[in-house]
Formats: structure tokens, sequence, C-alpha cells
């Protein structure tokens, strides 16, 4: 499991947000055990990480998508992770594999629009 060091995680707190950023919206299910296993596993430490500054997560119900994006197809999956910038979708996550794979996958994804996600 990733967990940042106490150092790291009090520079992370002292930067500010980033302008415009992109954001990691979550669509989730009530009752879904992969949503849980993510929330048990990686929800906890997820703000205290680079991947956080670069884009927040945000959460939403499959059931209750938000009117405020514009996604490529509408999410079938729990959990999904859309990365969005500026109200529309940049790629996304399907499914929750364990968080050796989450990490991978957010990596690829966050790196493949760097003028959306870059630090501040």
């Amino acid at each position: 499991m990733r967990v940042p060091t106490l150092i790291f995680g009090l520079i992370l707190a002292m930067l500010p947000a980033a302008p415009n950023a992109a954001e990691l919206l979550m669509i989730e299910r009530y009752g879904c055990h992969w949503c849980a296993l993510w929330n048990a596993e990686i929800g906890p430490i997820y703000p205290k990480t680079a991947e956080a500054l670069r884009a927040p997560l945000r959460r939403a119900q499959i059931n209750d998508l938000p009117e405020d994006v514009e996604f490529t197809s509408r999410p079938v999956f729990t959990p999904t992770f859309v990365l969005i910038d500026e109200g529309r979708e940049l790629g996304r996550i399907e499914g929750y594999a364990g968080d050796e794979f989450f990490w991978f996958a957010l990596g690829q994804l966050l790196d493949a629009h760097p003028q959306a996600t870059s630090l501040p």
C-alpha cells in the first residue's frame, strides 16, 4: 500500500490548490462492494497525495450524475473514476482492481493530460 511520508504530507498541505484544476469524479453506487473496497484502501490517503493536488476527488452516485459534466458516454460500472477538466471528460478508469492497479492507471491518466493536471 502506498502511504505518503509525514514530510510529504506537510508539504502538500502548504501548497495552494491549482487554479482550474481538473477533478477526479468517483461514480459510485450504494452497496457496491468494489466502491467500499476503494473507500477502505484508498479513500483515507487519497487527499494526502500528489495525485489529489493534481485532481481533487469529487463523488457522485451513478443514479444522480452531475449535470455540469459532459461525459463521453454514460458511466455503467461502479466505481468509475472520470477525469474532468472544465466540465468535460478527459478520460476514465472503470472498476477497481486493487490499490496498485488504481495508482498505476491514475498516474497514466493524469500524465496523459499534463495541461489540466500539472502541480501548481
